[in-house]
Formats: C-alpha cells, sequence, structure tokens
C-alpha cells in the first residue's frame, strides 16, 4: 500500500477499495491518482510485478486501451476547429473506393458517426477467425505481427452493418480507425504525427505516446498481467506487456499515465483544447441501451457519461493485461485516473466504480 499527497476520510475510505479489489484476486495492483481544486493524491496496492514484489507507483506507464479513443476524437475535432475536416464528412469523401464492394455505403457514413460510434460498421476484433488468434498461445504467436489499418479494415467488411447509419450505438474499433486514416488523408500526415502535433506536444505529455512498430513500454511500467482470455479463472497468468499495437492503434494503440491522463482530460474538459463549437459537438450523447456495452452511459465524441449518480465524464480502456478508466467533473476540475495491472473484470470495474461513488459523493455512498 502507498499513498502520497493530502489524506483525509475520503482518501482513507478509497484506500480500502483498492485493498480490497487485491484482496479479492481481482488483480495483482491498482493505482488511482485525483485532481481536486488545484491538489493531486496518489494511491495504489498490490504489485506491479508479483515475481519481485515491487509494488506499483505513481509515473508509471501503462497500454491505455480505449481511453485513447478520446484523443483520436479530439485530434479530430481540433482539425474540425480548423475547417480542416467537417463532422458530415463522409468516408466517402477522404477514403474514396475503400468502402467499394462491401455491404456499406460511404457515401452515407459520416466522420461524426464514426466518432460517436452509430455508423454501424462491424467492429473487426470480433471477427470469428480475427478473435481466434487472439487467444491463449495464438495470441502470444501474433502479438508481434505488424497490420496495417487497412488490413484490419477489410477484415470488419466482409461482415453486414450491425445497424444503418445513425440508427444506433454499437462499439466498434474499426470507427476509430476509420476516422484516424479520414485525418491522414486530410492532413497529408501520419496520425501519430498530427496527435503529437497538435496535443502531446502543446500539453507537454511526455508520458504519452502511440507506438507505431516499437512493441516495448518505453519506461517504468507494472507487468501487464493476463490470461489472454482463457475462460478458465485458473488458467496461467502471461506477461503481456511486450506486443506491436497496430491491432489497437488510434482505436486503443496507445500508452501513458495516470498523471498525463489526468492533465488532458482536465485541459479537455475545462475548454483549453477545443473552442466552444468542438465542445458541444463532443458533449452531445447518443444512447448505449441495447448494445450490450457499460450500463447506465451515453457515449459522446469520444468520450462518455456514466450515469449510475452524479454524472462524470471521461473514457477507459482495456487490453491484453490493462485496464484503464478516467473520469471526472465535466468542467474538469475534479477528475480520478485509476489502472488494474490486469484484463477487464467486472471486479475491477465495480472497484473504479466505488472509487467515483466516494469521490463524487455518490448516491450509492453519500450516506
Amino acid at each position: 500500500m502507498a499513498t502520497t499527497g493530502n489524506p483525509g476520510t475520503d482518501h482513507e475510505a478509497v484506500q480500502l477499495v483498492l485493498d480490497g479489489a487485491v484482496a479479492s484476486g481481482a488483480t495483482p495492483g491498482i493505482v488511482t491518482e485525483v485532481w481536486k481544486g488545484g491538489s493531486r493524491w496518489f494511491a495504489s496496492a498490490g504489485k506491479a510485478d508479483i515475481g519481485t514484489g515491487r509494488e506499483r507507483a505513481p509515473q508509471e506507464l501503462f497500454r491505455i486501451g480505449s481511453a485513447a479513443k478520446a484523443f483520436t476524437a479530439v485530434t479530430t475535432l481540433k482539425l474540425v476547429g480548423e475547417g480542416v475536416l467537417g463532422l458530415d464528412d463522409t468516408v466517402e469523401k477522404w477514403l474514396p473506393g475503400l468502402l467499394d464492394g462491401s455491404p456499406y455505403d460511404g457515401g452515407k457514413i459520416t466522420l461524426r458517426q464514426l466518432l460517436n460510434q452509430t455508423s454501424g460498421i462491424y467492429n473487426f476484433t470480433m471477427d470469428p477467425e480475427f478473435f481466434a488468434t487472439g487467444q491463449g498461445e495464438a495470441w502470444y504467436e501474433r502479438r508481434l505481427k505488424v497490420f496495417t489499418p487497412e488490413e484490419l479494415v477489410r477484415i470488419a467488411l466482409r461482415h453486414p452493418p450491425c445497424n444503418a447509419p445513425g440508427e444506433a450505438f454499437r462499439y466498434s474499433n474499426t470507427q476509430y480507425y476509420l476516422a484516424a486514416m479520414m485525418v491522414e488523408r486530410a492532413t497529408g500526415e501520419s496520425y501519430g504525427d498530427v496527435l503529437d502535433r497538435l496535443i502531446l506536444r502543446p500539453l507537454d505529455l511526455t508520458r504519452t505516446s502511440l507506438p507505431t512498430t516499437q512493441t516495448v513500454i518505453p519506461g517504468p511500467h507494472p507487468v501487464h498481467y493476463s490470461r489472454l482470455y482463457a475462460e478458465d479463472p485458473a488458467a496461467r497468468l502471461y506477461d503481456a506487456s511486450e506486443s506491436n499495437e497496430s491491432t489497437a492503434w488510434s482505436a486503443g494503440g496507445m500508452i501513458s499515465s495516470t498523471g498525463d491522463l489526468l492533465t488532458f482530460f482536465s485541459a479537455l474538459f475545462s475548454g483549453r483544447i477545443l473552442n466552444p463549437a468542438q465542445m458541444a459537438e463532443m458533449f452531445t450523447t447518443v444512447s448505449t441501451d441495447g448494445s450490450g456495452w457499460l450500463p447506465n452511459t451515453r457515449y459522446g465524441l469520444g468520450v462518455w457519461v456514466e450515469q449510475s449518480g452524479v454524472p462524470v465524464w471521461g473514457n477507459g480502456g482495456a487490453d491484453y493485461g490493462t485496464f484503464t478508466l478516467v473520469m471526472g467533473s465535466r468542467d474538469g476540475t475534479h477528475m480520478v485516473a485509476a489502472h488494474v495491472n490486469t484484463d477487464f473484470s467486472p471486479q475491477a470495474y465495480e472497484a473504479f466504480l466505488a472509487i467515483l461513488d466516494i469521490e463524487f459523493s455518490r448516491a450509492e455512498h453519500s450516506g
């Protein structure tokens, strides 16, 4: 157990949640960092490395999974604000012919629908053949292979639409690949270069990166423990820290830290990145009901709101051996980041929600 900052009653309650998550077996290690009123508080429980006994610590790097979607959406919205892209631009306008011969009409799918996940485009990660290579020993054989965005999009295009464009929310990484591909075509730069130019450098996010072919996490990090989605809860734990993230890219391939994530989301929500018109678009949400996604949520452009108590905004994501959540007040003045060094689990998500309940005095814990 480790804490830094100004301890208090609420912080003690958060520490109990962290200790409980580790004691329950939900995770080898867990950290949380809280920013409120200009002050910072960090706490941890469990191990970064169960072999050596090394504890979790501040400023560790980790793969942030789909929290990267917020960076992609904000990069895109910056370009919208500059007049380089339009939210009503179609896939066909910037990627002509890409969807030809598929069950999709690229002239009817807009950038806005990609970002709010209502385009209906199938999630390539759920393709049965591709999914099979992402489990157990098969993933270990695939984890260093490089895929191009076009290869992965074409896997999705083999499948029929989940819904008509704009009709319903269906979570799909393919949509964020297409959005980043539109960014590349509109700017003539790689998506990573645009992200760095518009977001990472201006905010001095020195611990945040989008790897291309680099497979190692470039700094101190917890071991990313994964059972590689085996159904047996007693299956072997693998070290999944090293991998090629071309299968996640703009939809989930970034590396960051709790501190950098709080810097980014606080700057975003406080209006220091986007202009008011793009902020309004980002916070315009669609229902996720019936989609099989997280309950009590609505999805905007790269951010979502969790509504089981006092509404909190942010994003989160999972990858092999890592699960992150960053949520806070809509004005960015009170933000919470949490991370566990294992795959998504209901128990870890419940721990994250319990931390939010404490920090924001939400209904379940307000008495």
